[in-house]
């Protein structure tokens, strides 16, 4: 099951079955673009696979709060126009620092963060119709935040790149090299 294999690389125990667990058994998400197999992106000209937010809080409030964390990102997830699937949080001590993910059909909202320094760094990937940036003004609202930094990339957008790439010719791939072409036995 990709939600077993999700947990998994998130390092989460599998060995436990959860509540997330459970109702990703019963409920199958929409999918958004029956007609497209890909869920690419293509806007202002560029096609991409989705849009990767990496996002920086300082002089953040309440991120020692396991239940606020949990709305909070229930409420990002909303906002963005995404499928939530569950999430998980794991609240650490004796700091209170929070680690936790909410998964997401088109992808995924992490956070880890350091309420002794009034730090949290977030990760907003999604994919499809969904708007991550959305999630900004939610976060600095719920976490009091002096401060936000965000970085944006288009996850993908060099596969067509990459594609042309790979559909050469081995030997003008590696002439392109700089390899000597082998020699032929006689």
């Amino acid at each position: 099951m990709a939600f077993n294999d999700t947990l998994f690389q998130l390092g989460m125990d599998l060995t436990r079955s959860s509540t997330a667990q459970e109702e990703d058994r019963r409920v199958a998400a929409p999918v958004a673009h029956e007609d497209r197999k890909d869920y690419f992106i293509e806007r202002d000209g560029k096609r991409y696979a989705g849009t990767h937010l990496i996002v920086d809080l300082f002089g953040a409030r309440r991120l020692d709060d396991l239940e606020h964390i949990d709305a909070t990102l229930k409420r990002c997830a909303k906002a963005a126009g995404a499928t939530l699937l569950g999430v998980h949080l794991h609240h650490f001590t004796p700091n209170g620092g929070v680690s936790g993910v909410a998964v997401l059909a088109e992808s995924h909202i992490s956070i880890h963060s350091w309420p002794e320094a009034d730090y949290a760094a977030l990760d907003v990937f999604m994919c499809g119709d969904a708007e991550p940036e959305k999630c900004i003004e939610i976060l600095r609202e719920a976490f009091s935040v002096r401060d936000v930094v965000v970085k944006t990339h288009h996850r993908g957008s060099e596969l067509e790149e990459l594609k042309w790439q790979a559909a050469r010719p081995k030997s003008v791939a590696v002439r392109m090299k700089g390899a000597r072409r082998p020699r032929r036995a006689a």
